[in-house]
């Protein structure tokens, strides 16, 4: 009995759900085809498979980095019967993997919930809260504090709130890709494979086409405004965590209270990474309203956008902060920005973040899976 009860437990979890079937269809046709085969990491992946179960899909769908080349190049996607669109049903099949690997499996349908309003909702509450905190100090409005956003909120209580929802996020969301991983058999990466897949998520190797002429967005015309945005995106987000460490060995490994002077390393990384989180998040934001259906999963435009506005409110709030820090709507502007870090950290395993994630483990499966064959 225990031994049948394994067996159906492993042919349910090989089934394969209506999006997954219909990318295996896509894969099936394009194994045939292999046109397209120098284009990205997903089709040299494709042709050492002969067949596509739940795991290859899922693992296939997030090397996907939806440049749409493929689709474009495509002599059978639509208006052809067979209707290969690769980057639409391998974005259907992301999602769904988002949620089946998401932990606690019980707050997975919050990826289909992570849209412009819910995002919005939760950081104007978070927001409208700080704000009420700040008012029951006394006033919204202070004499100036000479920066010091310590006299609104102290160091420890914003350290212990913060640090501990943006730790605990992160290992929610690391929980879930260790899962994945295991679901795919990802394997024990080694050095030279590890340098590998590190160097392609840093470089978004494939997001070129293929042919080092870029994505396409709104019809066939090559273009590197995805690669740029991303970046602008992936590096601001790095130097404001960059800043954020460095401030925190000023104050506890120096002694050195904030606030820093304009021209300190923690307020030139974060200044940096605060335009280069202004630009990214509006370029992405910007593509997406114009990139043509097929590139993508209509459902999933609602959480796309809102992550891209949320980053870039947080980033046009820190840089308004930085510039009137010395006035006396200081802790309203404080409050305002808190609100939306804090929106993001608690978004953080369930949103638009997740992809980078799930995507670096399927680009080091590739690197592993290229070395074994």
């Amino acid at each position: 009995m225990q031994r049948l009860n394994i067996d159906v437990l492993i042919e349910e979890a090989q089934v394969l759900s209506p999006n997954e079937a219909e990318a295996a269809r896509v894969m099936q046709v394009c194994n045939a085809c292999r046109y397209c085969e120098g284009f990205c990491a997903v089709f040299p992946a494709m042709t050492h498979r002969l067949e596509f179960n739940k795991a290859d899909v899922n693992y296939l769908a997030n090397l996907c980095h939806n440049c749409g080349a493929c689709l474009h190049a495509c002599q059978y996607a639509p208006p052809h019967e067979f209707a290969i669109t690769v980057p639409q049903a391998m974005a259907k099949v992301r999602l769904e993997t988002y949620q089946s690997y998401a932990w606690p499996p019980r707050f997975a349908a919050l990826y289909r919930h992570a849209g412009i309003t819910t995002v919005l909702a939760l950081a104007g509450c978070l927001s409208l809260f700080l704000l009420l905190a700040v008012a029951m100090q006394g006033s919204l409005l202070h004499e100036p504090l000479a920066g010091n956003f310590y006299r609104i909120f102290p160091h420890g209580l914003l350290a212990a709130m913060f640090g501990g929802v943006f730790v605990c996020a992160l290992l929610v969301l690391m929980t879930g890709v260790v899962r994945f991983w295991r679901g795919i058999s990802g394997g024990i990466p080694q050095a030279p494979a590890a340098l590998e897949a590190a160097g392609n998520a840093l470089t978004l190797k494939y997001l070129d086409g293929g042919h080092g002429e870029g994505c396409n967005d709104e019809n066939d015309r090559f273009t590197q405004r995805r690669r740029l945005f991303h970046h602008f995106t992936f590096y601001g987000f790095m130097l404001c965590f960059a800043a954020t460490i460095v401030a925190t060995g000023y104050h506890y490994l120096l002694g050195q209270e904030a606030p820093y002077p304009l021209f300190s390393l923690p307020v030139v990384l974060g200044t940096l990474g605060g335009i280069g989180l202004c630009i990214g998040p509006a370029g992405l934001l910007w593509l997406n309203l114009k990139r043509a259906p097929l590139h993508g999963d209509a459902q999933q435009k609602g959480m796309d956008r809102g992550f891209c506005l949320l980053l870039l409110l947080i980033s046009l709030s820190g840089l308004a902060l930085l510039a009137w820090r010395d006035s006396t709507f200081m802790g309203a502007l404080l409050a305002v920005h808190l609100g939306m870090v804090m929106a993001l950290f608690l978004t953080l395993p369930y949103g638009k973040f997740a992809h980078g994630f799930y995507r670096c483990a399927a680009l080091l499966k590739w690197a592993i899976e290229k070395r074994q064959r």
